[in-house]
């Protein structure tokens, strides 16, 4: 009996667990589990939504801070083949053998980037950055039909607010700077996957949950928010006419989310409140333009 309460206060007081499910790397073959989040229990206290759509969550008096995002992206610990959850399986086969001639450099690249890194033991804030840095890259080897542009913008924004939490964490080590760089990454992934979805070049059927963060989906509604909240932070700033171009395709861009209809479960009033500020800011500026 006391060894079953020991056991029950052990798990109480971790984070996360190894899944039963197994996994097969389609890349290396190799076999291993994933890392997931209990439930429940207090370890989520939820804070703030971001003008980013990003959740950010108190820290627990019993368990401390914890990011969810850590823990999104399935990584082979073995040649770091990383990718969202529902296509680590679905790597086109065409492009196996690429992604094996890139296991040296990848590891190599991340390393550089998120030093001390390694996915055979419980995943650091660190490790979390690095998985989605890994997935941005690894994306490079899907076809069109899994959606991979846009999917590459999440990883990306989901990297950069990681990498916000390692710059406080390490204060001076430049993860600022580098979280900048994955912000504008994501911008142009963002509105890149919208070109050449309107165009007909790639599908969005592909993704099914467009997050951006793990919290909520924000539906494609979300989609075309970030879209323009990208544009307006972290677009063409310097150039006055391309500035304005880019605030002009921003505006059109978040309109579209005022003739979708009255708040709803994927577009909830806060939501809406907040795309509403951000196209009464665009106008302002635009307005001090003319």
């Amino acid at each position: 009996m006391a060894k079953k309460k020991q056991d029950d206060e052990d798990k109480e007081l971790k984070v996360t667990f190894q899944s039963k499910k197994e996994y097969m790397c389609p890349v290396c073959d190799a076999e291993f589990r994933k890392e997931e989040l209990f439930s429940g229990g207090g370890r989520l206290i939820a804070g703030k939504l971001t003008e980013e759509l990003h959740r950010l969550y108190e820290p627990s008096a019993k368990y401390g801070v914890i990011f969810p995002l850590v823990y999104e992206a399935i990584v082979c610990p073995e040649c770091w083949f990383s990718s969202m959850e529902a296509d680590f399986p679905q790597l086109p086969k065409d492009n196996i053998e690429k992604v094996r001639d890139d296991i040296e450099i990848r590891m190599k690249e991340t390393q550089l980037i998120f030093p001390n890194v390694e996915f055979h033991e419980n995943r650091t804030l660190m490790d979390g950055a690095a998985s989605q840095y890994l997935t941005l890259r690894c994306y490079d080897y899907y076809n069109k039909q899994s959606s991979p542009t846009i999917k590459q913008g999440l990883a990306a924004i989901r990297c950069a607010w990681l990498l916000d939490e390692l710059d406080k964490k390490y204060s001076g080590q430049h993860y600022d700077w580098l979280a900048t760089l994955f912000r504008k990454k994501s911008q142009y992934l963002y509105n890149e996957a919208l070109a050449r979805e309107q165009s007909g070049r790639e599908t969005l059927s592909g993704i099914k949950i467009f997050g951006p963060d793990t919290d909520k989906n924000y539906s494609y509604e979300g989609m075309l928010y970030m879209c323009a909240y990208l544009r307006y932070k972290f677009g063409p700033a310097h150039n006055e006419a391309e500035r304005i171009s880019s605030l002009e395709d921003a505006r059109r861009t978040i309109a579209k989310l005022f003739g979708m209809g009255k708040s709803s479960k994927d577009k909830p009033g806060a939501f809406l409140e907040i795309a509403r500020s951000l196209y009464d800011t665009i106008n302002r500026e635009l307005s001090d333009k003319e």
